[in-house]
């Protein structure tokens, strides 16, 4: 890392903050736009995009790096910052990174010029950042469901980074845990670790969970399988958009359902800011020196 000089970060939330004031206690200069709304220490240095881009190398946008495909995100910005073809041209001639960077480049087509990797595709993202969501889960859990985690019937849909991380979770807690794969190895895998399990496709012909974890990013809980199995459930849908519930259905049905989005930044966001910046940091180590 010793090639580096100065970081650039423009926009985010929580952990984007988090991340500025670590990188700058690492020793490096960090300047930052569109965060007015915070007060920073360890010296970083608030700016203008103009002030920011003329001092920076590397360019450090949030997750994700846009919601509605027209402004960067900014939650803590006075006004809007606009991903209009100029900010596209001037930050290309940057190293940029940013997360899900497929929404980035519909913007401009000047992206397609620039160096931008996407730190929330990295492996070692995705791993780490399973421990904060599926602590923010159960957070939801024990906030939202009337008894106690222990000796409750829980469902984990999925059994990815995060199915693995809370399924592990929530038997320490007690809970009587079943979890549900499509592959014949996951199910083997899951039974190996002690927990029930059950085939995705499945999941409609049983009931009686008192709360349902959903990981996986489809639509597995539409209404008939929420009729069949979720009907005095909690359901907390943490997949990526567009999701894995019918949140229509479930509130038409009487279903308490949550979508919980993003929670590392929500319930964890300074651990969530060093997991960006480590990714962030590895990927440097390996393409630049």
């Amino acid at each position: 890392m010793s090639k580096i000089n100065n970081f650039g970060i423009i926009g985010g939330d929580k952990r984007q903050v988090a991340m500025a004031e670590s990188i700058a206690a690492d020793g490096y200069n960090v300047y930052v736009s569109g965060i007015d709304k915070i007060n920073f220490y360890n010296g970083v240095v608030k700016c203008n995009i103009s002030e920011l881009l003329s001092k920076s190398e590397y360019i450090i946008l949030p997750l994700p790096a846009t919601k509605d495909n027209v402004t960067i995100n900014a939650p803590y910005s006075n006004e809007k910052i606009y991903l209009n073809n100029q900010l596209a041209k001037e930050l290309k001639e940057k190293i940029m990174f940013c997360g899900m960077k497929s929404k980035l480049i519909k913007t401009s087509k000047y992206w397609n010029e620039a160096l931008i990797y996407d730190y929330f595709e990295r492996s070692e993202f995705s791993i780490k950042n399973a421990i904060p969501t599926a602590e923010g889960a159960i957070e939801i859990a024990m906030r939202e469901y009337p008894s106690t985690i222990h000796g409750s019937n829980c469902l984990v849909a999925g059994f990815g980074r995060i199915g693995k991380v809370l399924s592990n979770m929530l038997k320490g807690m007690g809970a009587n845990v079943t979890v549900s794969a499509r592959k014949n190895e996951d199910l083997t895998w899951i039974e190996l670790a002690g927990y029930k399990s059950i085939k995705t496709s499945e999941i409609y012909k049983t009931k009686n969970y008192d709360i349902i974890f959903n990981t996986i990013p489809s639509m597995i809980f539409d209404a008939h399988v929420l009729a069949l199995s979720a009907e005095s459930s909690l359901v907390i849908d943490l997949a990526s958009l567009p999701g894995g519930v019918d949140f229509e259905a479930a509130q038409r049905l009487g279903i308490k359902s949550i979508q919980a989005l993003s929670l590392p930044g929500k319930v964890a966001p300074k651990a969530a800011g060093e997991i960006i910046k480590t990714t962030i940091y590895n990927i440097i180590e390996e393409e630049f020196e």
